[in-house]
């Protein structure tokens, strides 16, 4: 049995502000409360099959999280934010207060708003002064519509049922932690294909799957989301590094693709969803509604029911007529930028243990950084787990080095064979 250490007083006030934290924040189910019932796409792919689709209408609840942001108020009054848990208590503060204005604000063009304070939009630059977010996902959408179907073997084309695809990454989980900790089950309500949490990942019943989507499954959402999310659990002092606060997404879902880009589970059609999402975003922004997203996604290749699913991620929480969106979904490229620069600055650094240290719970790179001497005092614990890409250090440091040497070199500099 582990003996308990003892903190001190700074310590252990920030953490006890944590510990209310978590405790306040219970009921502020963003993904949850802005995702639409499953019920809407059957109507609405009826009325597309008459040859007059009808825009969906969303009843979202009507939401009052005053008493719950009071509390986050006076939990951030009292941090100090000289402290590194006392300004990652008040960041994660001030990031569930504006979940929570989100969520109080469902179904009005506000959502917009406070969807862009949390997640961006797809007109920011990526880290470095890059080209925006929507220019990197035209990038990738354009390589798609050249070499998609030259680079797909015809193996990766057969697709799977879901319950095959249950059975294969059940074993692949049970055998990694080497007990049950993380089950896969169908759910014929669900409008993504998948989606996971600490101790289940769920597959929709009637979804087909690639061999590219179980490795994607197993690397990005097990090895990432559920995994970070177990291992924060495991932390003494501050529970809150199990919950996926809105502040973390970027990070989380960046380090989850990198996970999928440095395993080699990523396949020219993922990056293609991922950068269509980004553009339809910007899409209905300007105005697009969703009847004209959803065939945006058809056009781009995606089977009804797929582009159904696609558009309401688009328009969760805001009004389907157009003019504002939902933006998470611009964090999947900014993020996996920010994740890959930042384990190249700490290769170069000789700092690899940083790297892994973000997967001890769900933090941003900055936290992961300000935590550093939290996890040599003992006081943050290192991640019980561990991907095993990450582990190997020789392994991630040579595929990082390779990054580190390639990024230096433009195409004109290659000599001719």
């Amino acid at each position: 049995m582990d003996t308990p250490m003892t903190v001190d007083r700074d310590v252990a006030h920030h953490t006890a502000l944590d510990a209310q934290l978590v405790e306040a924040v219970g009921g502020i189910k963003l993904l949850g409360l802005t995702s639409w019932p499953a019920a809407l796409q059957a109507p609405f792919l009826a009325s597309v099959a008459r040859g007059q689709p009808v825009l969906p209408q969303v009843d979202y609840p009507r939401l009052d999280f005053s008493d719950t942001r009071h509390r986050l108020a006076a939990i951030s009054a009292q941090c100090d934010p000289d402290h590194p848990i006392g300004l990652y208590v008040q960041r994660s503060a001030h990031s569930w207060d504006q979940a929570a204005g989100l969520l109080e604000s469902l179904g009005t063009a506000e959502v917009d708003r406070y969807s862009v304070e949390l997640f961006g939009a797809p007109e920011q630059p990526l880290p470095g002064n890059g080209p925006s977010t929507r220019d990197a996902a035209r990038h990738f959408i354009q390589i798609a519509q050249e070499l998609d179907h030259e680079l797909l073997a015809p193996e990766e084309q057969v697709p799977v049922s879901a319950t095959a695809l249950q059975l294969q990454l059940q074993s692949d989980l049970d055998a990694f932690f080497e007990s049950r900790i993380i089950t896969v089950q169908l759910d014929p309500e669900l409008i993504s294909k998948a989606a996971a949490g600490p101790n289940r990942i769920r597959l929709r019943t009637s979804a087909r799957f690639s061999a590219y989507d179980r490795a994607q499954l197993f690397h990005h959402e097990a090895l990432v989301h559920s995994l970070t999310a177990l291992n924060g659990r495991e932390q003494p002092h501050l529970p809150s590094l199990a919950l996926s606060s809105p502040r973390v997404t970027a990070t989380q879902e960046g380090l989850a693709t990198f996970a999928e880009q440095i395993t080699g589970s990523i396949d020219i059609e993922r990056l293609k969803r991922i950068s269509l999402r980004t553009e339809a975003i910007a899409m209905a922004r300007e105005g697009a509604d969703f009847i004209e997203v959803f065939r945006y996604f058809c056009a781009a290749g995606q089977n009804n029911e797929e582009s159904f699913a696609s558009a309401q991620r688009v328009f969760r929480g805001v009004p389907p007529s157009g003019g504002a969106a939902f933006t998470k979904d611009t964090v999947y490229l900014r993020g996996l930028v920010s994740v890959h620069t930042f384990f190249r600055h700490m290769l170069a650094e000789d700092r690899l243990q940083v790297c892994r240290w973000l997967f001890a719970g769900k933090m941003s790179l900055t936290d992961a950084i300000a935590f550093a001497p939290l996890f040599e005092e003992g006081i943050l614990r290192p991640p019980r787990w561990l991907p095993h890409w990450v582990s190997r250090a020789n392994g991630l440091a040579g595929m990082l080095a390779f990054s580190l040497f390639a990024n230096r070199i433009r195409m004109d500099q290659l000599a001719p064979e």
